[in-house]
């Protein structure tokens, strides 16, 4: 199968494009956001190839797996085939609704020429879709080559623009918990959050966008994971925490009540529950080790590669056959 898609999550798309198929990627002169292409931080296997937009109307084209709004309209100028109509088309949907929370009308809602996906069931609950057909394919991921050590007894955290997203990720908690032990945060525009907070470099460090390998194995020094995002779909880096070993403190929040069993990490709404947890697993460094064991069975039993590429071969089937 010849599949379409833009670049625009390296972590999920990673996970996609481990499949059996060809995967065809537009990258433009600026790698901008519609044209990024190939990964450079993220091992992306040879069946992934760049296409310009120029070369896209000749391209052999099976379906067109769509991620923003505008990816419709541009696939339909540079394809000169309408996704859909003219080809087969999945809208794969990311967030949690944004706005008027939950009568949040879905981009794609009432249409019967594509079907979306969502990545959790608690986006499929929360989004208004109307009468346009959905699914669910939890998230897969690759499995990290790191494994946990948890020598440092410091917390770590992996989010991206953590300074201008400050309460969706749960930017404002951090004090409470360098106030338990140091904090390390991973992810791109990390740089600024030392100053936003007000903490030296003793109780805050940031890792501005590093290589995803790098970051599994830094991760994996820290003694627990700390996920503080109040509205998000589900960190990908969560999951990719939990299978490197990690302990994990989450807020019990959208999807994550389900991706943490109750033996794999400490979640509650009461923020003082997870200082708590966080003081017990920084000062008990043998059930730190118990929990993270607990965590990597269950984020390889739910969210392993194989059950993933096998729910999407299943859903780009069905839109090939109902196109037919």
């Amino acid at each position: 199968m010849n599949i379409l898609l833009w670049h625009v999550h390296g972590a999920w798309t990673t996970a996609f494009v481990h499949g059996k198929h060809r995967y065809l990627v537009p990258v433009t002169d600026d790698r901008g956001p519609f044209g990024r292409g190939r990964a450079r931080t993220y091992p992306w296997p040879d069946t992934v190839e760049e296409v310009t937009p120029d070369g896209l109307p000749a391209a052999d084209v099976d379906v067109v797996v769509l991620q923003r709004p505008e990816e419709l309209e541009l696939a339909e100028r540079w394809l000169h085939r309408r996704p859909g109509r003219d080809l087969p088309a999945v809208y794969v949907e990311h967030n949690t609704p944004m706005g008027d929370v939950p009568d949040t009308r879905h981009p794609m809602a009432d249409r019967d020429d594509l079907r979306v996906a969502h990545v959790t069931h608690f986006n499929d609950l929360f989004w208004d879709c109307g009468s346009t057909r959905t699914a669910v394919v939890e998230h897969g991921i690759v499995e990290p080559r790191a494994r946990y050590g948890g020598e440092l007894p410091r917390l770590a955290i992996a989010t991206n623009e953590p300074v201008r997203r400050r309460r969706v990720t749960g930017t404002d908690l951090m004090p409470r918990f360098a106030a338990v032990a140091p904090l390390d945060v991973f992810g791109m525009g990390t740089a600024g959050l030392p100053d936003a907070l007000g903490l030296g470099a003793g109780w805050l460090r940031v890792h501005d966008d590093p290589p995803q390998a790098a970051m599994h194995e830094e991760l994996a020094r820290r003694r627990a994971y700390l996920h503080l995002c109040r509205w998000t779909s589900l960190g990908l880096s969560l999951i990719e925490a939990m299978t490197i070993g990690m302990p994990v403190l989450a807020l019990a929040t959208t999807e994550a009540v389900r991706a943490v069993p109750p033996d794999a990490g400490v979640l509650s709404t009461r923020v003082d529950d997870l200082v708590d947890a966080a003081h017990w697993l920084i000062e008990d460094p043998d059930e730190a080790r118990r929990m993270g064991r607990r965590a990597r069975s269950a984020a390889l039993a739910r969210h392993g590669l194989d059950r993933f590429l096998a729910d999407w071969d299943h859903l780009l089937e069905e839109a090939l056959c109902a196109s037919r």
